[in-house]
This record gives C-alpha cells, sequence and structure tokens, in this order.
C-alpha cells in the first residue's frame, strides 16, 4: 500500500494522518507533505502514524528532518501519535531520541494542554505585490519590535521584512502575507506568495544582477533563514535572535 498523508485541523493544531507502507522511495514527498503542513505555522503538528507499516527503517530518518526545520522555523513542535510495535521500537532507538513519541492523539492533546500559546505573539498583515508594499512592511516590522519591546530588532527586523516583501513584488507578483511571530528564542519574519519557484541561495546570484540581491542582506543580518513549499506557493523566513 502507498504511503498518504491526510491532514485535518484539531483543537491542538494540525493532524497528519500518515498510512500505508514507509519506503526511503517515499521520503521526499512525505518530506514535503509534512514541510507544507509546518507553512501554516500551526501551534503544533500532530503526527498519527497508528496506520504507518515501516518497510525500510532508515526511512524513518525523514520524522528527523522535518522535526530540525520544525525547530528552525516556525517552532512548531511535531509530536508522533500511536506508532504501530514495531515502528514504536524503532522510534525507542537513539537516532530518533529527539523526536516526541506519544501513544495517541488524546495524549499528545493533553501534552500540550498546557502550552503558553497565547504568550507567545503574532502579527500578519495581507500585502499587495506594488511599490508601496516594502515600506508598509518596514512599518509593520517596526510596530512588532516596539509592541513586543525589542527595540534593538527594529533595525534588522525591517532590512529582512522589506527584502523579502520586495522579493516578491519583484519576482512572484502575487499577493503575500508577511507574518512577524515571537518565540522565545527568537523574532520570527515570514512573507508567504503564491508563486511556487523557490528562492535562489545568495551564492548562486549573479555579481552583476540588479534584482535577487536583497537576500545576500537577508542572509548577512538574520540568525538562519529559508524557503519552504506551502500548499499554494512558499515562505520565505528568518529569524533574529531575541537577546542583545
Amino acid at each position: 500500500m502507498a504511503i498518504t498523508y491526510e491532514v485535518s485541523i484539531d483543537e491542538a493544531g494540525l493532524v497528519g494522518s500518515i498510512a500505508g507502507a514507509l519506503r526511503l522511495s517515499d521520503v521526499t514527498s512525505l518530506y514535503l507533505h509534512m514541510l507544507k503542513s509546518l507553512a501554516e505555522q500551526p501551534d503544533a503538528l500532530l503526527l498519527d502514524v497508528s496506520g504507518m507499516l515501516v518497510s525500510e527503517p532508515l526511512a524513518l530518518s525523514v520524522f528527523t528532518a522535518a522535526t530540525r526545520q520544525a525547530a528552525r522555523w516556525p517552532g512548531t513542535p511535531i509530536l508522533l501519535c500511536a506508532p504501530p510495535g514495531a515502528t514504536r521500537d524503532a522510534l525507542d532507538g537513539p537516532a530518533y531520541r529527539r523526536l516526541t513519541v506519544v501513544d495517541s492523539l488524546t495524549a499528545a492533546r493533553s501534552s500540550l494542554a498546557g502550552t503558553p500559546h497565547d504568550e507567545m505573539p503574532a502579527l500578519s498583515e495581507e500585502l499587495l505585490p506594488v511599490a508601496g508594499a516594502a515600506r508598509h512592511a518596514r512599518d509593520v516590522a517596526t510596530d512588532a519590535c516596539l509592541r513586543w519591546d525589542l527595540p534593538h530588532l527594529v533595525a534588522p527586523a525591517s532590512l529582512i521584512a522589506n527584502e523579502l516583501v520586495s522579493n516578491v513584488v519583484d519576482h512572484a507578483h502575487t499577493m503575500m502575507t508577511l507574518q512577524l511571530s515571537l518565540r522565545s528564542r527568537y523574532l520570527n519574519i515570514a512573507v508567504r506568495d503564491g508563486s511556487a519557484v523557490e528562492v535562489r541561495p545568495p551564492g548562486h546570484v549573479p555579481i552583476e544582477a540588479r534584482r535577487g540581491r536583497g537576500l545576500l542582506l537577508v542572509d548577512a543580518t538574520a540568525h538562519t533563514w529559508g524557503c519552504m513549499p506551502s500548499a499554494d506557493g512558499k515562505v520565505v523566513w528568518a529569524s533574529l535572535r531575541r537577546a542583545e
């Protein structure tokens, strides 16, 4: 049975139900599905693996990769729920010690019940791909930093918001959503657009290019940044350390 991935909304976040026989050949597509779920920036991603069998144990490393990305951005916890006996035994191995494995979806909801999501505020703005969008993005970033008592991040956050939005205006030409969210250690800045074309790493931008070099500034300013697919396009994100 081919591996399947179905998403539903849960009171604790998103539930990704994975069923079928997991093989190494399924890793790329499954990882892509999980990235698209993370791009929604849910409070948590609960992976129901009760219907998943593991034909090739090495394929379980896909969950480690997804968890590593989730920690970088958007800071979303991933919980593997109700793995069958043999799969649970494999996940108990040292290679997967950083994964959070629980006995059921109910147990996952209970473990997340006390998570103070309301203490991690977020601010978002819908923007048109027009010339004034970048200026508005700078204003939104400034407002967020001042509202959250992070005046030292006004300049870098405004620069990153400016460049990410300008990149959409110059290249994607779609509606976009700018979102700033506060986590315990980082200020996250993300721009979601309607183009599936991934951004190019700064090293791949010709030095003589007039456009596309804004990511060089993002790369130099952010603690870390990246690009991931979403259900209807992509998200380019960056993180700044909160501490001075």
